[in-house]
């Protein structure tokens, strides 16, 4: 099936409904010769937004993304890049770090350098900063919409309320609003987004990049029985993103389903993760869902998930909710 595009929120964005995301393998898990081949693969396969962030391998995901969209020869109006400003990249003196105007403009012009482009289609504040009026971080977007290095900005696991706060100082203040939020959706990890943030899309609307649709790979079904060798999880450096996954609270009961889930995908003539990802796509307020993968396999079969949409039947819907539902966090 052919990439689909979708509106970004009330944005005059189209995002195609798959987009990639350079999160744990970028600068890390695989090398550069991989990462250009994913790129390309994306590329090719519709994929026009490439999500990235200053912290990812301390800037290193940039800066190897950067590298490879410099010599793709693609027309800059046909892919957008993103960067996301929060948690810094390889310093950590004070200033560093957070939502400050400095921060926020000095990272800013760090992932254009790294990424080797003029300006950044989508810039997020990575997670809220209370430690910061939000007047602040909300004009220093401004400021950077207008200075053009910044088309959109947005936030990411920000909560509805401080989304709301957001857009009431942007209103009060004439400026520019976030057009989009990125937080984790998918079988296991539903509520704020089908919940919490329900009213906003509506209105003020708000787009949704969501990130992490196979829960860290649990939707796989390949960390049912431990951590197999080359995993994303066995990588030197993940242990915390391990721990994190493996250690969380009803852990037990979640491996127990995604056998049940596994059997649904196979009786629809599809596999887990394609079925996973489609499950995310069936929401209509899911603009589009960040795939990661460390192999052009694994994104090549992940892209098979829009051949599985028209399959999700809401009898299937409910087989999987029924599932999935009571062990979602």
């Amino acid at each position: 099936m052919s990439m689909q595009y979708r509106q970004l929120g009330k944005s005059g964005l189209k995002v195609g409904a798959l987009s990639f995301g350079a999160w744990v393998t970028f600068g890390k898990q695989i090398g550069d010769p991989v990462a250009r081949s994913l790129l390309h693969a994306a590329y090719d396969a519709g994929i026009n937004f490439f999500d990235n962030a200053e912290s990812y391998a301390d800037g290193q995901a940039e800066i190897v993304m950067g590298a490879i969209l410099k010599k793709s020869g693609w027309r800059r109006s046909s892919y957008m890049v993103s960067s996301k400003v929060f948690f810094g990249g390889a310093g950590d003196r004070p200033n560093e770090d957070g939502l400050s105007r400095k921060h926020m403009v000095e990272a800013c012009h760090g992932a254009l350098g790294r990424l080797q482009v003029d300006y950044l289609d989508l810039y997020y504040c990575h997670r809220p900063d209370p430690s910061v009026p939000i007047e602040e971080s909300c004009r220093a977007m401004h400021d950077l919409i207008v200075q053009g290095k910044v088309l959109y900005w947005g936030t990411s696991e920000w909560s509805a309320a401080q989304i709301e706060a957001a857009h009431a100082v942007c209103d009060r203040l004439l400026l520019h609003h976030p057009v989009v939020e990125q937080p984790e959706y998918n079988l296991f990890h539903r509520r704020r987004v089908e919940k919490e943030y329900a009213p906003l899309y509506r209105s003020p609307g708000l787009g949704t990049t969501i990130w992490s649709p196979l829960a860290s790979g649990l939707l796989t079904g390949k960390y049912n029985k431990g951590v197999p060798k080359g995993a994303r999880l066995d990588t030197p450096g993940m242990e915390w993103l391990r721990d994190a996954v493996l250690k969380q609270p009803g852990i037990e009961a979640r491996l127990a389903v995604i056998p049940k889930l596994a059997a649904i995908a196979k009786s629809l003539g599809t596999s887990l993760p394609c079925l996973a990802i489609a499950w995310c796509l069936k929401n209509p307020n899911i603009s589009t869902v960040i795939l990661g993968a460390s192999k052009v396999e694994q994104l090549t079969e992940n892209l098979g998930a829009l051949d599985v949409l028209a399959r999700l039947t809401p009898q299937v819907m409910k087989a999987i909710d029924a599932l999935s539902g009571p062990v979602a966090a």
